[in-house]
This record gives structure tokens, C-alpha cells and sequence, in this order.
């Protein structure tokens, strides 16, 4: 991860296409529920790059709130040092390892949002959207929410209620608050996301949050008392902003609001908004309803990707369920974590994680698919052809089979991985080529045409591989996005950059499917394996 990486992606003209993972609380190390929206916002973004197109790509961390106040507690430091210490040493480290290649890291903790989150609330202040109260009811410290009554769950005595989420005890809270009139944007909600029904994504989140807004919204209590762990209200210092409305200002801080109107400009509305089921109603009602006080535009889209389950219960440290990412990655590696994910569960849907399932998609999918066709095909390139990629003088319908299926997979890639997010299956398409282009070699036995030493014998033996090697020089540049160092010794092990083609990240999903473009004479060599076989299951 690069904090402040230059993708040449912001300028003076068109809008860029701009992503935004949620800024994650740092009570605890990062688990694997927060790298799969990190890396979907990752894959998502680079694919827009790789379309040629402007990208801004946002993460960061949410370090305000009563849970990292108490936990800080709990370790015997200070709030501001336990964040620093955790953003240094287990946020930042592990989106560089993920290779998550992010144009800005927020932090709640910086004057560069503070600022700007003091200036928003003002002016809400003084348009007359927030007014001064009383509340009192049930507050759950990880949610960092208060909870409606029908929405608890039953705790071990009668009089203990828990969080649905957390499956913890809330607590009681009364305290002087302000409140933001949240009640007065219920039909102005309703009404946008009838313009708008795209906003929300996939239609069960949609569906929810409908249901929510037509029951009719309560206003909402912006600040806290209680506590002093927070972005001080600027017009009375003894009240710290509420964290969730602190939190969802990252969006816009972090695009230059207040103070940089160029960039901002040019980077905002969002184009989206990935975030977890749980936090949907705060991104799909409370901030639609905030920026609308504020007079500016909504976010594009609002899209909600589903759980990652262990053991029938949600990821998360406090169910005990957390499991670190480099568990994963040391075994695997980077670049097959960051496939298995988004090939193994449709984006948007809860998911389970299994250690088998991952295996055999690395095994099957990766290694024998993907990996065994790069090894063959440089292998007897190397053997036939002395590793000079020799020219198609003998294509047939078999070869024009192969470029069909290459225009296929590039077209629903595209739609399903760049517009529709469903990462799943644009996968799919992808590797149903790699099978394709498999079977063709299976189906022309080049081991058996080469020992025709005829003119004819040979250059059908150079079709078929110029075909293969064609495939996978496209295969390179549609999986860039997904696992960037494997696509990267493909496209080395190709020799196409040293040929004339260009980097690989150069290279357009729009030009993917132009057949052809691997330059004849380019020098193909058989590096590493891509996938080698996997040690055993380590133990814990």
C-alpha cells in the first residue's frame, strides 16, 4: 500500500472514479472481514485503471469514539497513542503486504479532517439543523450506536438486553445531547432513492433500507457528553461529535471539502461507497440525509457486501472468530488470497470461509488451470522454438474459436467485475477461457504435431502456440487487477514487455481482446512456477 501513491489519477479535467473502502475502528488488529472490502475497493479500482481511466482509491481508520477510549484505558495508554500504534503496526503494514494500492489513507485523528468536520457541523448548526436535547436508552459500545428496543436480543437475565451484532450486553445511557433533524429527510430519502435505484446495492440492502426509512426516522443524536474522546463541537466544547457523524465526513475531508475546492471538484460525489451490511443504514440514510442539510451531492452508489462467516457466526475479534490475513497469506500467498476471496463468494452475499474450499480452488482453479498452462506453454516454446515466440501462418477455425471465446470472457469480465462489482463472476468468465484455451491444446496435441517435421507440420506447431501463448499474454493483463505480482511473472515469462508490447500496467482491458498483439520474436522463458504445491495445513 502506498499512503499517498501517485497513479496520475487527479488533474484539471473529467471526474475521477473514485472509491471508498469504510474507515476502520482500531480497538483491534485487522481481521479477514476488513481486508476482503479492502481488497474488493482494490481490485475494483485497478480495474478502472486498467480501463485508462482517472481513480481515487480511500481507506483509512476511524480512531475516535467511547470503544477505543475504553480500550486505550485498558492497555494503559493514551487514546491518540493506542491509535498511532495500531495504524503503524498492523493497518498500514498489512494493506502494503496485500498490495493494496490506495491513493490516501485517512485519519480521524488529523487536523486535515478535524478541521473540516468542525466547519460541517457549524454550518449545519447554523442553517438550524441541530438542535440541543435530552436522550436516553439502550447504547452498544461496538456498534458505538444506540439501539432501538425491538432490535435487542435477550440477554442471561431478564432485565439484560444484547446487541444483535456484537451479542453483548448494552448498555444504559442518558445524557444532554444535540440532534440533528434526521426526521425531516424521511420523504426527502424516500423520494431520491425512487430517482435513484441504483444507489443502493445488491436489492436485499436496498429492500432493507427502504423498509427502515418508510417506517419514519427519529432525529438523531450527534454528540456526547459522557466522555471526551472526540472532535470537540465548535460551538460548545463541553460536547465531542457523535463518532459515526465524525466518521462518515472521511469521505468528503479526505476529497479536499473546505479546502481544496479544485480537487474536490473533480472528486467528488464518490462514485462508491463499499461498506459492510452492518454499517448500511449509516451510509445509505444517515449520510444521504447530512449531505443533503449541507447542500451538497450524493454519493453515487452505496454498496453493501456481506459477512465472512466462521462457524455459522459473523467474523469479527469479539465472537472470537478473527482471523488474521497473514495466516492465510503465508500459506498461500498474496496473490491467490486475493483471488480466493472474490472468486469464492458473490460479493454483496454473506459467505463462509473454509480452509478445504481454499485449497481446492488454489489446487484446481490456480495451479493445474492457470499455473500448469503458463509452465507447459513456456516449456514447449522453449523446446520447439528455442523460446522465440514463432508467427500463426496456419489458423484455422480451431484458433478463431479461441479469439471468440477471448472476446467473450473480456466483454463479461468487464461488465461483471467494472460495473456490476460482481467480482465473482467476472472470474468465472476468465478462468472459463483458461479452460477454453486448456482444451484447445489438449484438443491440437502440439507434442504430437511437432514431431511432423514438414513445413506444414511446423507452422501448424507455431499457430498452436503463438494461440496459447496470445491467450495467456491476454489472461496477464484481465488478471492484473486481480493478483498483479503473478500477472506480472506472466507477463515477463512472455517476454512481451522487452518486445515492444509495453508494461503490463499500461496495457487496456479495452485492447484485451484485440487478437494478435504479443509481438512474434518476443523471447518467452519459463520462470518460477506461478502456484507451487502447497505445504501441509499448518497447525495451530
Amino acid at each position: 500500500m502506498a499512503a499517498t501513491a501517485d497513479h496520475s489519477t487527479t488533474g484539471a479535467s473529467a471526474p475521477a472514479y473514485y472509491v471508498s473502502t469504510p474507515i476502520y475502528y482500531v480497538n483491534d488488529r485487522p481481521h479477514l472481514g476488513h481486508a476482503y472490502t479492502t481488497v474488493a475497493g482494490d481490485v475494483l479500482t485497478r480495474w478502472h485503471r486498467q480501463r485508462g481511466e482517472k481513480v481515487w482509491y480511500l481507506t483509512g481508520t476511524d480512531e475516535h469514539g467511547q470503544k477505543i477510549m475504553r480500550t486505550a484505558d485498558a492497555n494503559g495508554v493514551s487514546p491518540q497513542e493506542w491509535c498511532d500504534k495500531l495504524v503503524e503496526e498492523a493497518w498500514k503494514p498489512l494493506w502494503r503486504h496485500l498490495e493494496i494500492a490506495n491513493d490516501d489513507f485517512i485519519r480521524t485523528t488529523e487536523e486535515r479532517h478535524t478541521a473540516r468536520v468542525q466547519e460541517f457541523v457549524q454550518d449545519l448548526f447554523d442553517k438550524g439543523e441541530i438542535y440541543k436535547g435530552g436522550y436516553s436508552g439502550p447504547y452498544c459500545v461496538g456498534c458505538e450506536e444506540y439501539k432501538l428496543p425491538n432490535e435487542l436480543l435477550d440477554g442471561a437475565t431478564e432485565d439484560e438486553k444484547l446487541c444483535p451484532i456484537h451479542k453483548r450486553p448494552v448498555e444504559w445511557l442518558e445524557e444532554e445531547n444535540y440532534f440533528f433533524r434526521l426526521s425531516a429527510y424521511t420523504e426527502k430519502l424516500l423520494e431520491f432513492y425512487a430517482e435513484n435505484p441504483g444507489f443502493i446495492a445488491p436489492e436485499s440492502a436496498r429492500n432493507e433500507v427502504l423498509r427502515f426509512v418508510e417506517q419514519g426516522l427519529q432525529d438523531l443524536s450527534i454528540s456526547r457528553s459522557t466522555f471526551n474522546w472526540g472532535v470537540p463541537l465548535p460551538w460548545d466544547e463541553k460536547h465531542v461529535l457523535y463518532v459515526w457523524v465524525d466518521a462518515l465526513q472521511n469521505y468528503i475531508t479526505a476529497a479536499g471539502y473546505g479546502s481544496d475546492p479544485e480537487r474536490f471538484a473533480e472528486l467528488w460525489p464518490a462514485s462508491v461507497h463499499l461498506v459492510g451490511k452492518d454499517i448500511l443504514r449509516f451510509h445509505a440514510v444517515i449520510w444521504p440525509a447530512m449531505l443533503m442539510a449541507a447542500g451538497l451531492p450524493l454519493p453515487k452508489r452505496v454498496v453493501a457486501n456481506g459477512w465472512l462467516m466462521v462457524g455459522g457466526e459473523k467474523m469479527s475479534k469479539s465472537n472470537l472468530t478473527g482471523i488474521a490475513p497473514t495466516d492465510l497469506t503465508s500459506h498461500f500467498g498474496v496473490d491467490a488470497y486475493r483471488y480466493y476471496f472474490l472468486r469464492a463468494i458473490p460479493f454483496g452475499t454473506d459467505g463462509s470461509f473454509s480452509w478445504e474450499d481454499f485449497t481446492a480452488r488454489y489446487t484446481s482453479e490456480l495451479a493445474n488451470d492457470f499455473g500448469n498452462l503458463a509452465s507447459r506453454v513456456a516449456a514447449m516454446v522453449g523446446k520447439y522454438f528455442d523460446g522465440v515466440l514463432p508467427a500463426a501462418t496456419a489458423a484455422g477455425d480451431a484458433e478463431q474459436a479461441v479469439a471468440d471465446g477471448l472476446a467473450k470472457a473480456v466483454a463479461v469480465a468487464d461488465a461483471k467485475i467494472g460495473e456490476e462489482l460482481d467480482f465473482a463472476g467476472g472470474l468465472a468468465a476468465i478462468f472459463e477461457f483458461v479452460k477454453q484455451v486448456n482444451g484447445y491444446l489438449t484438443e491440437q496435441e502440439p507434442w504430437k504435431v511437432a514431431k511432423d517435421d514438414s513445413a506444414q507440420g511446423q507452422a501448424r506447431l507455431a499457430t498452436i502456440l503463438y494461440t496459447a501463448a496470445e491467450s495467456l499474454r491476454a489472461t496477464a493483463v484481465l488478471l492484473n487487477p486481480v493478483m498483479p505480482s503473478t500477472a506480472e511473472k506472466l507477463w515477463t515469462s512472455l517476454g512481451a514487455e522487452a518486445a515492444g508490447l509495453g508494461a503490463l500496467a499500461a496495457q487496456t482491458i479495452g485492447t484485451a481482446a484485440d487478437w494478435g498483439r504479443l509481438p512474434v520474436g518476443a523471447t518467452v522463458t519459463k520462470g518460477e512456477i506461478l502456484f507451487p504445491r502447497l505445504e501441509e495445513k499448518p497447525t495451530a
